[in-house]
């Protein structure tokens, strides 16, 4: 059995999923199952709505985590994370949404995730948020994403 037969997404065309409620987080095994290292997904230009007001919402999306049996498949990330762009969620929902549905999917030793969102109104909101402390010996390097200033 190839790693890729169970995966519907990567190797062809997928349509952007609605909502993120229907898109599917896909994983395969982990290459290197037993060794502790750190993944980063980082997602510059994520968009979602303001669930009020229907404005378009900007972040700087960053998740580290330690894979235990399965990684995530980025091609279904990349659409799951795509799926927020119609859906209208508050900041701090669509960050925690993020990591709860990677965990729920991969069941990882560890995950942090950082959301960094952009003003409006004046006042950036950065949403943070991990599943525990990082495995003993770790590097887990900054997430580089500077404190407000125009944001890079």
């Amino acid at each position: 059995m190839d790693i890729s037969d169970n995966l519907t997404q990567l190797g062809g065309q997928a349509a952007l999923p609605a909502s993120p409620d229907v898109a599917v987080l896909e994983t395969v095994p982990n290459p290197h199952a037993g060794t502790d290292y750190l993944i980063r997904f980082t997602c510059p230009e994520f968009t979602s709505l303001c669930p009020v007001t229907g404005q378009p919402d900007f972040a700087h999306i960053v998740i580290d985590y330690v894979a235990d049996e399965t990684i995530v498949e980025s091609k279904s990330l990349k659409l799951f994370l795509g799926s927020f762009r119609n859906h209208g969620s508050f900041h701090e929902d669509c960050t925690l949404t993020i990591a709860k549905r990677i965990v729920e999917a991969t069941s990882p030793k560890w995950l942090r995730i950082g959301g960094y969102w952009y003003p409006r109104g004046g006042i950036p909101i950065d949403v943070f948020w991990q599943t525990g402390a990082p495995p003993q010996g770790l590097w887990v390097p900054d997430q580089g994403v500077p404190t407000y200033r125009g944001r890079g």
